[in-house]
């Protein structure tokens, strides 16, 4: 029979500790001391207190914990001495069915581990559905970890332990995250979808209007209507909007949502699971034939990214009014406009304006996202409370110098544009760090038709600048506009410079924080507030509506816009969770 939290709560300290064992690999006294915080309200609870355990425990006992671990496919396996736990999941991950070719280059990185950082290589190789991994993917993850600094890779084993734990405490449970697994499920299936030119090499990119933009676009509007979704439609931008109707007719909605474009070479999590995890929710509803005295509107926004067009927040934008006829005339690499993409996918384009909603008609809006960096991961944390999305402005530009010969031109007499893109790119670097939390970066950098003994002539780039609160952008941008001027000026250059986005600093509303915070109270998890360096779609939102964020904890160092990108199934069940929560919440107000 599954273990209960009523009887590990109710138990002896020495049987409660008998009813734990095995979580941590020949270490029970991380749950022995983790079990004086009993009575524990929620599996999360437990897990959390095992979590401050070993982060308290001084480094000796920690490493003494990587070392109980054995080689994946080690001697232990070999000679049938691991634990049955170990035993288990080394087989659900198929290490017991290596290759001759594939053991001998596990027992070789092996090796070159333990040589390098003193300790076994420790995966949980049950991975982030809690299934298994490819046997590849563990040799990949392997080669890949053994070039990290020691320092991080000791706390990589360690979060990697607790998701062991975490793995194993479910199964002593019987707990199964069966709403985190369909939204994982789902990330899974729409990452089928890649543009031509990316699919071919298994990489992840959905730039906007393109045909596998579209098949997502297709793709979501089937799962919301398979959700029970009353209305599903795609819009005058591609958003795909899910309507969930109210108990009664005339009721406001809540909004939420999040967009399903990528960067190039993304992760599958960015900005998608904001449109699944409150799919689920609805879709929980439907299934109880339950309705709330407010509506939900889920928009899968088409665009946030940037990619295909230097326009950004298409999607959210065109919601608040701010789609700009501009836009329209921008061409991709291609040479394809703007317009052209749209009328093509099928898109109305004068019927752009009467997208924008009314607030008088809504609640708010709520955007779930993975949180795009380390901070959650490091501290251990499954969520964590947005407090304010910080202000940003990017521009594209070009700098014109004279292309010549790379031989024959002297240094003194060269009008070259990359040099100068160059000194402008450090002076960023330089120019954002003086504030503390000021970023700002230089991501596109091109010489057009560039020639390995020809002076740049022409170089374009891009510039995203951000920080808190307005004002201090403000200066950012002010100050790096006016190196621009000067460099180009000192070098005898033309530069242009078009402005393609600029969003203000957005707090999150006191009220909709709390209701997020009230949320992850009553999931057992500690209640974690923080702001959010990554532009949302909930930015653009903010301008007609009270909006706020709860961030979901990313997994290999909360890497984001990398494939890499990562999160559990366990921890997406917390969101749909927290996001039933919050519904509850606005249903008793």
């Amino acid at each position: 029979m599954p273990l209960t939290l009523e009887q590990l709560n109710a138990a002896s300290t020495a049987e409660a500790g008998r009813l734990l064992d095995g979580l941590y690999e020949h270490s029970p006294w991380i749950a022995e001391a983790a079990l004086a915080e009993r009575p524990f309200r929620s599996l999360a609870a437990l897990k959390h207190a095992m979590v401050r355990v070993l982060a308290q425990a001084p480094q000796a006992a920690q490493l003494a914990l990587v070392r109980a671990h054995p080689e994946l496919a080690g001697k232990a396996m070999v000679r049938e001495e691991l634990t049955a736990e170990s035993r288990h999941e080394q087989g659900t991950a198929g290490l017991t069915a290596c290759s001759p070719e594939e053991f001998a280059r596990i027992q070789a990185l092996n090796a070159a581990y333990n040589a390098r950082f003193g300790f076994p290589f420790v995966l949980a190789v049950r991975g982030p559905r809690g299934t298994g991994l490819p046997r590849q993917e563990i040799i990949d993850t392997f080669a890949r970890r053994l070039d990290n600094p020691p320092d991080y890779e000791l706390a990589e084993a360690l979060r990697n332990i607790h998701r062991i734990a975490e793995i194993r405490l479910n199964d002593k449970f019987g707990y199964q995250p069966e709403l985190g697994n369909d939204v994982w499920d789902w990330h899974e299936r729409l990452a089928q979808h890649s543009d031509a030119g990316y699919a071919e090499r298994g990489q992840l990119t959905v730039t906007y209007l393109t045909d596998a933009h579209r098949a997502c676009a297709q793709r979501i509007a089937h799962w919301m209507q398979g959700c029970g979704f009353d209305e599903v439609a795609i819009d005058a931008v591609g958003n795909v909007v899910g309507r969930y109707h109210a108990a009664a007719p005339g009721a406001r909605w809540l909004m939420t949502g999040s967009h399903y474009d990528t960067v190039r070479n993304a992760g599958k999590y960015d900005g998608r699971l904001g449109i699944f995890v409150p799919m689920a929710s609805v879709r929980e509803l439907h299934r109880r034939g339950r309705r709330l005295p407010f509506g939900i509107e889920v928009v899968a926004f088409a665009e946030e990214e940037g990619q295909r067009y230097a326009a950004t927040f298409l999607g959210s934008g065109a919601l608040v009014g701010d789609f700009r006829s501009a836009w329209l005339e921008q061409k991709d690499a291609d040479g394809t406009l703007l317009r052209d993409a749209m009328q093509h996918a099928g898109l109305c384009l004068e019927d752009i304006p009467a997208l924008r909603r009314d607030p008088a008609q809504y609640l708010g809006f709520v955007e779930v996202h993975i949180e795009q960096g380390p901070v959650l991961n490091e501290l251990g944390l499954p969520l964590g409370v947005v407090t304010s999305i910080n202000g940003s402005v990017r521009y594209v530009g070009e700098i014109i110098g004279m292309a010549s010969h790379a031989g024959t031109t002297p240094m003194g007499r060269r009008r070259d544009a990359a040099a100068a893109a160059a000194e402008l790119l450090l002076y960023v670097e330089r120019r954002a760090a003086q504030d503390g939390d000021s970023v700002g970066t230089v991501g596109l950098l091109e010489v057009p038709s560039g020639s390995i003994n020809v002076v740049p002539g022409r170089c374009r780039f891009s510039l995203d600048l951000r920080a808190p609160d307005d004002a201090q952008r403000d200066r950012l941008v002010a100050d790096v506009l006016s190196e621009l001027q000067a460099i180009c000026a000192r070098r005898q250059l033309q530069h242009r410079l078009e402005e393609t986005m600029r969003a203000s600093a957005a707090p999150s509303d006191p009220a909709w924080q709390q209701r997020w915070e009230r949320a992850v109270e009553a999931l057992g998890a500690p209640v974690y507030r923080m702001p959010s360096g990554a532009g949302h779609d909930a930015m653009k939102l903010h301008e007609i509506m009270p909006q706020a964020m709860l961030f979901v904890r990313g997994e290999n160092g909360g890497i984001s816009h990398n494939p890499l990108e990562s999160s559990t199934s366990d921890d997406m069940q917390l969101a749909v969770d927290a996001f039933s929560h919050l519904l509850q919440q606005l249903e008793t107000a």
